[in-house]
């Protein structure tokens, strides 16, 4: 997918949804169009996956066991964790993490954290404080909150389980050779140098955890809009949702707590 520019809003603040709900597997393009989309409407972009990479990033950072139910859930309910817009930072991130004042960004996209993430995703204390965190967030901004029309927010359960009222859910998706290819290439531009067909099957074994965990399977909503990115740009895609979103021109939905 190729970058896009960014435009002048094309929903007014007091149109249109106020959430749209972006999910997929992994490297589907999710946060890059999400991004991309987010500008075009003056929405607020906030990617969902990083806080679990960054629970994932902290249990490995503190030497915490991966697999203690436990002790990650504590993680996940303490963790001080802040998530901002990119501002003026010149390395292609999307937004900015921030662990208890520490810039994690790119630790947390480290191959050693996209090999556990979906085992710390799949556990349901986990799920459920970030989950908690994230719709408050969804909720303040549906309303508009800090100028912005609304968000746009991205993840693996959004529109199934974090803002299931959600009145435009988005599922993207791509054949898992292109998706490992795109992960390989930004493993490559940030210096990692993982062979492809360890990404390629890491990549498979994460999908097949977060596909089969028993709590937010990865699937797409019932009412999902269902789009392949495969061979489409980034503007064909973003094109696509705004002309979707522009048919959606009722205020906010006021969600409850």
């Amino acid at each position: 997918m190729n970058p896009v520019t960014n435009a002048a809003p094309t929903l007014p603040p007091s149109g249109g949804p106020g959430v749209i709900a972006i999910d997929g597997p992994a490297a589907s393009g999710k946060s890059t169009v999400g991004f991309a989309l987010a500008a075009r409407l003056n929405y607020l972009f906030f990617d969902t996956g990083a806080m679990y990479r960054v629970v994932t990033w902290a249990g490995l950072d503190a030497g915490v066991d991966l697999h203690d139910p436990a002790a990650i859930g504590l993680l996940a309910e303490t963790l001080d964790i802040a998530i901002l817009p990119a501002g003026e930072a010149q390395d292609d991130r999307h937004l900015t993490v921030l662990v208890d004042g520490q810039d994690v960004t790119w630790a947390i996209r480290s191959p050693l954290v996209d090999q556990n993430v979906s085992i710390v995703a799949a556990m349901p204390r986990v799920r459920a404080a970030l989950s908690q965190h994230q719709r408050q967030i969804g909720v303040r901004y549906a309303r508009g909150h800090a100028g912005m029309a609304g968000i746009v927010m991205v993840g693996r359960d959004i529109g199934t389980v974090v803002l299931p009222d959600a009145p435009l859910k988005i599922y993207l998706d791509a054949p898992i050779v292109e998706r490992a290819h795109r992960r390989f290439l930004e493993l490559e531009r940030r210096g990692k140098q993982t062979p492809f067909a360890q990404v390629l099957a890491d990549m498979r074994e994460r999908d097949r955890i977060d596909s089969q965990r028993a709590i937010a399977p990865l699937r797409p909503a019932d009412d999902a809009q269902i789009i392949s990115t495969a061979g489409l740009s980034v503007q064909e895609i973003v094109a696509r949702i705004v002309a979707l979103a522009e048919m959606d021109t009722q205020p906010a939905t006021p969600y409850p707590l």
